[in-house]
């Protein structure tokens, strides 16, 4: 079948459904993806090395909490939660301005939202507007990450401290205890120039990334302007960031 061919595809629609699940049996994940049993196991085992969830006799399931510094591949990262992103996009679409500046980081969820002047450290965002002529487009630079599409550090840094930007779009690995987290400090400190260099932020993330946190902090979530989530959130993480009194919108991952 076609999800053969397209490995980051099939293993973030396997972890999505032990995520949501909890555990799953090979044959069950088998069933959910449309790929054979032979297929499924390869994955699990590809996963389970990976540091994405653990391995049982006949399936596999959500595992201790990984590392302060995980960070998943490029290609499993983009896939996972997808219609979650994709809506969440398109509400954060809604807050942007004709002819505004907008500062968007890498995040898979950002990609979702392309505004008409953009300043990015993603190649792969920027890459989204190659083919709209209204959008200008400005890329910050820096190194690139092994395996990944970020561009972290100087002269990146410094760019952006020079910035007077509308807006900032910005995702994170993880939200917990009121602290938006990164998995490393290069990536904390490019999102913490982006923050700065924009007169509002609103932070876009799936309902997933509210968990443990990562190695470090970018903000406090009572800095930001807005979140955007999908309604996989729990009503107890929901009341806590409203208790914050950071305003946070709630989309459905079906509109």
């Amino acid at each position: 079948m076609q999800l053969d061919h397209l490995p980051a595809r099939r293993r973030a629609l396997i972890l999505n459904h032990v995520r949501l699940t909890g555990a799953a049996s090979i044959q069950e994940l088998a069933e959910a993806t449309g790929v054979s049993i032979s297929t499924v196991r390869r994955d699990l085992e590809a996963l389970a090395a990976q540091g994405y969830l653990a391995r049982t006799h006949g399936g596999a399931l959500i595992g201790q909490a990984p590392a302060a510094t995980f960070e998943p591949a490029d290609g499993v990262a983009a896939r996972s939660a997808q219609p979650q992103k994709t809506a969440i996009g398109r509400e954060a679409a809604k807050r942007v301005m004709p002819g505004a500046s907008v500062v968007a980081d890498a995040g898979t969820t950002v990609q979702e939202a392309v505004p008409l002047t953009l300043i990015t450290n993603g190649l792969d965002v920027a890459a989204l507007t190659r083919s709209a002529p209204a959008i200008v487009t400005l890329v910050v630079g820096g190194t690139l990450r092994t395996g990944s599409s970020v561009l972290t550090g100087e002269p990146g840094l410094g760019f952006l401290g020079g910035l007077h930007a509308d807006l900032c779009l910005l995702g994170a690995h993880a939200v917990s205890n009121g602290q938006v987290t990164e998995t490393s400090l290069e990536g904390a400190a490019v999102k913490r120039a982006m923050h700065r260099a924009a007169r509002g932020t609103i932070l876009l993330i799936d309902s997933s990334k509210f968990r443990y946190p990562a190695f470090s902090t970018v903000c406090d979530v009572s800095e930001l302007d807005e979140i955007i989530t999908d309604d996989g959130i729990d009503a107890v993480t929901l009341a806590g960031l409203r208790e914050r009194g950071v305003p946070v919108t709630v989309v459905s991952a079906g509109t």
